[in-house]
């Protein structure tokens, strides 16, 4: 059974085909990227499969469940990273994680124990009795995530994890999510092309809605004949017919 399957999932906005009829599906513990200029509909597609929009066509299967029917067994086994750095900034890092264990229902011992793994797994065990504004930009973000992480969801949603960081803060996330790799189904929605190429296992590439591409980095250079993936994204988004997917 695939993480997610998608069956014709579909969303208007106002008479705009947000997403059309889109059909793929993930699997499990796949490092898997959505890529596309803006309003390709990652955003909304992302929104559907959480729970946050309802699909005007279509379903979508989450862990073999229908986001139309048993949306109260899809949610808990789900999290996300949203593009904003989600924290508190006045409390410490162990703070805001423990914070957000308790919300999760998580009981004080648990609580300790998941903050523990996260401050280990994020490298931040040294910075854990610091306030969160005190942080580096990249620290904030390599925070906001595991505290996204604590409950150890099943599929994960990272939408844009690195927007505004620097090359170096940037290139220490990616060696935190690579270890991530097969424990998870994780879902990355990024503009850099090179981020994509570097985590995922598979690209999914939209436009306005539609499935242009869908396969490994070095499959869709292959496709394309192209050397660079940059090229090869390039070639898929000027592409009318969509031959590749």
């Amino acid at each position: 059974m695939p993480a997610i399957q998608l069956k014709k999932l579909t969303k208007h906005y106002k008479g705009v085909m947000a997403v059309d009829h889109l059909e793929f599906s993930v699997k499990n513990g796949e490092f898997f990227a959505l890529l596309g200029e803006n309003g390709a509909g990652k955003t909304t597609l992302i929104s559907m499969l959480c729970g946050l929009l309802s699909p005007d066509g279509g379903d979508a299967f989450v862990l073999g469940h229908s986001i139309l029917t048993d949306l109260d067994k899809v949610k808990p086994n789900m999290n996300m990273s949203p593009q904003e750095t989600a924290i508190a900034p006045n409390l410490t890092v162990r703070e805001n994680l423990e914070f957000i264990a308790g919300i999760y229902g998580m009981s004080q011992k648990e609580a300790k124990i998941r903050t523990s793994d996260m401050l280990e797994l994020f490298h931040l065990k040294e910075k854990e009795k610091a306030k969160a504004k005190t942080l580096s930009g990249g620290m904030q973000r390599r925070l906001s995530i595991a505290m996204g992480m604590i409950t150890n969801p099943q599929i994960y949603f990272l939408d844009e994890p690195t927007l505004g960081l620097d090359v170096r803060s940037r290139r220490e996330l990616w060696k935190n999510l690579e270890k991530l790799k097969g424990n998870m189904t994780i879902i990355l929605t990024t503009h850099y092309l090179e981020e994509a190429e570097a985590l995922a296992d598979r690209i999914c590439i939209l436009e306005k809605g539609s499935l242009k591409a869908l396969g490994t980095a070095e499959e869709l250079k292959q496709q394309t004949h192209t050397t660079t993936f940059e090229e090869a994204f390039l070639a898929i988004c000027d592409e009318e017919a969509g031959i590749y997917a």
